[in-house]
């Protein structure tokens, strides 16, 4: 989302966690950031898609990332005096709501004032302006948007999409998709061509075709790989003062894998990968687990994450108290390893916030009953990461509108 705002405003624009947070020093053990100071006076903070922004309470820092963000912008000076900044939430209510949320809370006015006291003024813009006016996928978003905000649990009403009329939408089936994305591939290229799937599962299932049907690469991580990162990572990167921090959903491209080896019952590398997002920071070696590109979860599942912490916690027996355990676990590069998954195909959420010329976005298993205010979200979010061409793979054929007055 950053990358996608600078490109059109011509500034500087960064993730929140890299301009609110920043790392705690090195003898800290318990986390591995803290709120940063606002130094900025005078200084209005936009917040672009603030829909993913959630308020979902933290236990280890005791308090939660819209309320970190709230307190970074209002922050005042020593002596109390207030530095007069302020924040624009800007983002699609239609959109899905972070994880474990039924709304979004930085776009709820009342939820903002009830919360946090916050004197709140709000605006709806209704025009879509990012694609052209005959754009099949404005039309269909703007079917989806309408349904969404007349939603009624009590009565089902199918989404209908048309692509008939349009140049820049079309219906697919799963027999199609490989000639599909060798177009896309061709006319746009890999990295700004994207599927969007209903789980890990079908990701992974996506991924590994492609590789095998379309690329050719047999080996399980090869160079010229594209993955995303699923966990952010505060270990990697040399100290800079733009990027402090790797963060989840950042993507890159594998330049080359060197030693892979087993240890503590999972798989690690050690790669050459540059990062699309940040190609200042240069191609950077470090160790990735090989285990997360096959998990059905959307990083390490616990317990292998345990068991790792347990095998190094037995590597570092010898220290005499738990304090220096934990200190040379925290500077462990196996502790450290990014957890990685390939990126290109990846489920809704981590595709939000992105934009990308090129979108397939597979319904996976539907009935009926199954279309409800979530999965309207979910296809709204998924339609509108399309810039220029949008392909719906496997969608029923009562999802489609026959005629521009069924539609």
């Amino acid at each position: 989302a950053a990358k996608v705002i600078s490109s059109y405003t011509e500034q500087t624009a960064l993730t929140v966690h890299k301009k609110i947070y920043r790392k705690r020093n090195a003898v800290a053990t318990e986390m591995a950031f803290q709120l940063a100071p606002n130094l900025a006076e005078n200084t209005l903070f936009i917040v672009d898609e603030a829909s993913m922004i959630a308020d979902e309470w933290n236990s280890q820092n005791g308090s939660s990332f819209l309320k970190d963000l709230i307190e970074f912008v209002y922050q005042t000076h020593p002596t109390g005096k207030e530095k007069n900044c302020a924040l624009l939430f800007v983002g699609d209510t239609a959109q899905l709501p972070p994880v474990g949320s039924i709304e979004s809370p930085a776009l709820n006015e009342q939820y903002l004032r009830d919360h946090f006291s916050l004197n709140v003024t709000g605006v709806e813009l209704k025009e879509v302006v990012r694609q052209e006016k005959k754009s099949g996928i404005l039309a269909n978003a703007t079917m989806l948007r309408k349904l969404i905000n007349d939603y009624d649990e009590g009565e089902l009403v199918l989404p209908k999409f048309l692509t008939k009329s349009y140049k820049d939408t079309f219906s697919m089936t799963g027999l199609k998709l490989v000639e599909g994305l060798e177009y896309a591939y061709r006319k746009f290229e890999i990295e700004n061509t994207l599927v969007v799937c209903r789980s890990n599962k079908s990701a992974n299932v996506y991924n590994n075709q492609i590789r095998a049907r379309l690329l050719y690469r047999d080996e399980e991580l090869s160079g010229g790989d594209q993955i995303m990162v699923v966990r952010n990572n505060y270990f990697w990167l040399p100290e800079n003062q733009k990027v402090s921090f790797i963060a989840n959903g950042d993507m890159g491209k594998i330049v080359r894998v060197r030693r892979e080896e087993e240890r503590y019952g999972l798989r690690f590398a050690e790669v050459n990968l540059d990062f699309l997002d940040f190609p200042e920071v240069g191609t950077l070696t470090c160790k990735v687990i090989l285990d997360t590109l096959q998990a059905e979860t959307p990083n390490l599942p616990y317990e292998k994450s345990k068991q790792l912490f347990d095998g190094l916690m037995e590597d570092y027996s010898h220290l005499p108290s738990k304090r220096e355990k934990m200190e040379a676990i925290k500077q462990d590069p196996y502790y450290n390893a990014l957890q990685i998954k390939f990126a290109y195909a990846v489920t809704c959420h981590k595709a939000q916030g992105g934009q990308w010329d090129a979108v397939f976005v597979d319904q996976g298993y539907l009935t009926d009953d199954m279309i409800d205010l979530d999965f309207m979200r979910w296809l709204y979010t998924a339609v509108t990461r399309a810039k220029k061409e949008l392909f719906l793979v496997n969608f029923a054929q009562n999802l489609y509108a026959t005629t521009q007055e069924e539609f």
